[in-house]
């Protein structure tokens, strides 16, 4: 079996979307995805907010990443965020997100990317292995914090 890593194309759109909404049901939140295949091949390849790469076993999708940059005013440089990370549960184990790991990191080397980072959620335990066997250290002092809705329209308001 050959598992390869490329990057994806508008094709691989409605294949993505599948990904992401597995991903949510993983994660417990089957219902929270807003996107569309639309809104997805606008950000990706027309917007290029972000980028996609797929990972395949024999030409089948088993898996795909989402990443983006972002900038460190501490390093100066950018870096490599990866917003997901998603293995077919018939795939996992075999390699495939540990290669799609390493083709990132590998982007961010050839990009000059002083970082490569990402958030796990706390209950996820086989991910916090995964990531601690490949080299990745937790950041116990940092918090995520969001803002969304209608909490952003108030943030938003002029005074």
């Amino acid at each position: 079996m050959t598992l390869s890593i490329r990057p994806a194309t508008p094709a691989d759109v409605p294949v993505i979307l599948r990904f992401v909404r597995e991903l949510a049901a993983f994660e417990r939140e089957p219902d929270a995805v807003e996107a569309t295949d639309a809104m997805l091949e606008r950000a990706l390849f027309t917007e290029r907010a972000a980028e996609a790469a797929i990972a395949e076993r024999d030409g089948e999708p088993v898996g795909f990443a989402v990443f983006f940059h972002n900038f460190s005013t501490w390093t100066g440089r950018k870096g490599l965020y990866l917003e997901d990370l998603y293995v077919t549960p018939g795939a996992r184990g075999s390699g495939v997100g540990k290669a799609l790991l390493r083709h990132l990191a590998r982007l961010a080397i050839e990009r000059d990317c002083a970082r490569f980072e990402w958030a796990v959620l706390d209950w996820n335990q086989p991910a916090i292995d995964f990531y601690t066997a490949q080299g990745a250290e937790m950041q116990a002092d940092w918090r995520i914090e969001r803002v969304t809705g209608s909490a952003l329209a108030r943030l938003a308001e002029t005074d």
